[in-house]
């Protein structure tokens, strides 16, 4: 029986391979927003719709982190990628260290924007209210998109956002994806590793924020990295894509692939 193939697009002819997975409210139109200025000279993307959004809207499954990263790998053998970097935006950022402890040797380097840590995101009952009634509440969706991103984004950017989420993806699908990124942790299974490992955050975001990281992403990865986009919220692509594209893109080639960079302020590393 053939295995699933996740839906995807293809950005770029570069010899170091990269496939980016997008987070909870939003399918791979989310990177839409920086794909004009990617270097596809040095990189290639790989957009992927996981289960239950974009292309994959209808598609059944677990809805879970770890299916998403078997998915992912799936998709990395038919694209005969054997080794590549991933890149994952909030609830991919699960799912892209998911990939990373279960294929350690096939991971070039790992970027989580504003990502859940493997330790999964525990909430306070109201919170949660918040967002598991999200499944079927645009209003839910608004009040959590103008939270992420410092109550500083306006109205119609935050309509369009509500929209587009709902629609790409399923509600049923949605749900349990929250169940699995929210509630599951695999700290052990990636702790210690030497992967390089870049979290990018931004300074409007009180949820996923530097601190958050420094706690957990840069306690668990060995050469882990931070950087704090000070105009950014939750959705840096939106946000500040040239500011992110400089982030990612210049960690992503300080393993030697890719055109040399010029040295850029860091707000926040470590």
């Amino acid at each position: 029986m053939a295995s699933f193939v996740l839906p995807h697009a293809l950005y770029g002819r570069g010899s170091h391979k990269v496939i980016a997975v997008h987070g909870w409210l939003a399918d791979r139109a989310a990177y839409d927003p920086v794909l004009p200025d990617l270097d596809r000279d040095a990189f290639q993307y790989a957009l992927v719709d996981l289960r239950g959004y974009g292309e994959a809207k209808d598609a059944a499954g677990a809805y879970t982190t770890g299916e998403g990263a078997a998915d992912v790998l799936a998709l990395a053998d038919r694209l005969g990628w054997e080794r590549f970097s991933v890149i994952g935006h909030s609830m991919g950022g699960s799912v892209a260290q998911r990939v990373l402890a279960a294929a350690p040797h096939r991971v070039r380097r790992l970027v989580g924007i504003s990502p859940v840590p493997a330790s999964g995101l525990p909430m306070p009952p109201e919170q949660w209210e918040l967002f598991s009634a999200a499944a079927h509440s645009p209003d839910n969706r608004r009040v959590i998109l103008d939270l992420t991103t410092g109550g500083r984004r306006p109205a119609p950017w935050l309509d369009r956002m509500v929209r587009r989420s709902l629609e790409c993806s399923d509600p049923k699908a949605f749900r349990a994806w929250l169940d699995s990124w929210a509630g599951e942790g695999f700290a052990a299974e990636v702790e210690g590793s030497t992967v390089p490992a870049l979290a990018v955050t931004g300074a409007l975001d009180p949820a996923l924020s530097a601190e958050l990281m420094r706690r957990t992403w840069l306690q668990w990865y060995a050469t882990g990295e931070l950087v704090e986009l000070p105009a950014a919220g939750h959705y840096a692509m939106d946000e500040t894509p040239l500011e992110l594209i400089r982030a990612v893109e210049d960690f992503l080639r300080a393993d030697g692939d890719g055109r040399a960079a010029a040295p850029v302020d860091r707000p926040e590393a470590r």
